[in-house]
């Protein structure tokens, strides 16, 4: 289960000849709870505080205050170290720009996640079956140059779900495609989540997503000014 509570960020202001500015609040008690097999979206205007929560959650910027519990662990109590491991077996991360390694294959860049703990067999097999699954089996020694941007979307979809993750964090996971290609991801995305059961957290600004997720929350001035169900 994936638990936030109160969750708050504010950013000091800049100093300068006249003063310093005023504290800027971007979140501002943010709670929200999902299931194992749950899908959420957030959404709402640039600006509204919608990455910061998604990297709070995935442990890449700190909270200034309330909490995130993944299972039973925080991982804003974590050392570095700790921290970085949690993040690495836990969750998964989809971008918009894909973040693949130009110089790596399909399947090396798959496998990524894996290299920390040193690749196993059953990686290798996993990493496989899911590019097969994303339609890509053909296409493990290409690079990603030679892909188009839905391929590299679903590469970066089968490599973060490598490691069988708890949460899956998406940023804007479909803004750089054609509508087409995005509905095509997202259905496989949403797809292959439900059968492992893992927990999804979309932040969009495309309202055909976010009506696909089982949840959708919008943020307004740093808070939730609303949920509804799909």
């Amino acid at each position: 289960m994936l638990r936030v509570d109160g969750l708050t960020k504010a950013f000091d202001g800049p100093a300068s000849a006249v003063g310093v500015a005023p504290r800027l609040d971007v979140l501002r008690g943010v709670s929200f709870t999902l299931q194992p097999g749950e899908s959420a979206s957030i959404v709402g205007a640039s600006g509204s505080g919608k990455s910061t929560l998604l990297y709070i959650v995935g442990g890449l910027d700190r909270p200034t205050g309330g909490t995130v519990t993944l299972g039973d662990v925080n991982p804003h109590t974590l050392d570095a170290k700790a921290l970085a491991a949690f993040r690495n077996a836990k969750l998964g991360f989809v971008f918009q720009d894909h973040c693949l390694l130009p110089q790596c294959t399909v399947i090396e860049n798959v496998l990524t996640p894996t290299i920390v703990t040193g690749t196993t067999r059953d990686d290798l097999d996993r990493a496989r079956m899911l590019l097969e699954r994303v339609g890509l089996a053909s296409r493990l020694d290409h690079r990603p140059a030679q892909l188009s941007g839905g391929e590299k979307q679903r590469v970066a979809i089968a490599r973060a779900l490598v490691r069988q993750p708890s949460l899956v964090l998406c940023d804007e996971p479909t803004g750089n495609l054609d509508r087409e290609t995005a509905d095509s991801v997202t259905t496989l995305l949403l797809e292959l989540l439900q059968q492992s059961k893992t927990i999804l957290v979309i932040v969009t600004h495309n309202p055909e997503l976010a009506a696909r997720c089982g949840r959708r929350f919008t943020l307004v001035d740093g808070r939730f000014a609303d949920e509804g169900r799909a």
